[in-house]
């Protein structure tokens, strides 16, 4: 398998060259990051194992979000507060997206832009939430904002899983949608979200609505339970936007890689070098920005109100808080044994055992 350092290693001089007066702060550390990601020459960590006194130094990883091999525990402890919060209902997946003429704005604006992009989508759909008859009330939602399309074309555009049902806080009302496989009308999504976006971007003097396409697409389809779809948001939510093994191959300036099409269908697509690090380095965000976010009765805020409808309408499974996977530890080479991180950043290559340090809490145990 190609690793993302190796394509670093080979064309950064390239990428420096070509792309020097567009590469940020925030692109320069990903690059290092990615860069030193769990080598030599990143920090160091020094693990201890207490059943056999072996103890040594492993390299650090990076942690980056664009790193490919990196978070991975917090993708799974994060899919697993969302699935604590499902409600007994059918969920929908709804897809806002911006067209291409407004691209080079969300790239030059890409904190202010993204902002107004995910709290847009959030507006559009608890108002239509507010507005129907069945409903009646707060909706909720769990959005993730994506800069990429599988092509890694960039193409910012905001992911939200929504229960088709709502909350009436005054009248204490919980209602849920009847018709299966229908929630709002994509067409009404659209329009709407359109004016709320395009007033969010002349607020901030950035756009003017006489400039933009009159046509806009937001997808809204049924997903179930939910748990498909926020195992799909969770997979590139903390670990980059491509698989070190969707890396084929290098060549002396070229890069080959390997996508999925809507359809199913595996297509391969190659590019030079340089451009293919610049096509993942401009997924970077903003440093801080949350590119997940829950709103309205799924806030985090609203644990208590999701437990009382979990337990009023007898969500079986939920009634109990769900325990999350515990992190994976560093196994010792020599025994086996779960070895304990001591120290981060060091130079020392001897750990001294139980007997140099004097210690008789193992003698006295035994």
């Amino acid at each position: 398998m190609i690793g993302l350092a190796q394509v670093i290693e080979r064309f950064e001089p390239q990428l420096q060259a070509q792309y020097s007066d567009q590469l940020l702060p925030g692109h320069k550390r990903a690059l290092g990051a990615m860069k030193r990601c769990r080598t030599s020459a990143s920090r160091q960590m020094q693990v201890y194992c207490r059943d056999c006194d072996h103890s040594t130094l492993i390299p650090h990883s990076c942690g980056h979000r664009l790193c490919p091999h990196c978070q991975n525990h917090e993708s799974q402890r994060w899919l697993e507060r969302q699935l604590q919060k499902q409600v007994p209902c059918e969920y929908f997946l709804v897809t806002f997206t911006v067209p291409r003429e407004l691209r080079a704005l969300a790239f030059s604006h890409q904190r202010l832009f993204y902002a107004a992009l995910m709290e847009s989508a959030w507006a559009t759909i608890n108002t239509f939430a507010g507005n129907d008859k069945e409903l009646q009330g707060t909706a909720g939602a769990i959005a993730v904002l994506h800069t990429q399309n599988r092509r890694l074309d960039y193409h910012p555009h905001v992911h939200l899983v929504v229960p088709g049902a709502a909350i009436n806080r005054k009248e204490k009302r919980w209602r849920s949608r009847a018709k299966s496989g229908y929630l709002f009308s994509s067409k009404a999504l659209a329009t709407v979200f359109r004016g709320k976006l395009l007033a969010s971007l002349s607020q901030q003097h950035l756009v003017k609505s006489e400039t933009t396409p009159r046509n806009w697409v937001v997808d809204c389809r049924a997903v179930g339970r939910g748990e498909k779809a926020l195992t799909y948001l969770g997979r590139y939510l903390y670990r980059g936007v491509i698989r070190e093994k969707d890396i084929v191959s290098i060549s002396e300036d070229k890069v080959t890689y390997r996508y999925t099409r809507n359809n199913g269908r595996t297509c391969l697509r190659t590019v030079g070098g340089a451009r293919f690090l610049w096509m993942v380095l401009k997924h970077t965000l903003p440093r801080g920005f949350r590119r997940a976010r829950n709103y309205g009765f799924l806030h985090p805020n609203s644990k208590r109100l999701i437990r009382v409808v979990q337990i009023i309408l007898l969500h079986t499974g939920l009634l109990g808080p769900m325990p999350c996977s515990p992190r994976a530890g560093v196994r010792c080479t020599q025994c086996g044994g779960v070895m304990a991180i001591v120290a981060v950043g060091v130079e020392q290559r001897h750990w001294p055992t139980d007997t140099e340090r004097g210690d008789t809490r193992r003698t006295l145990a035994m």
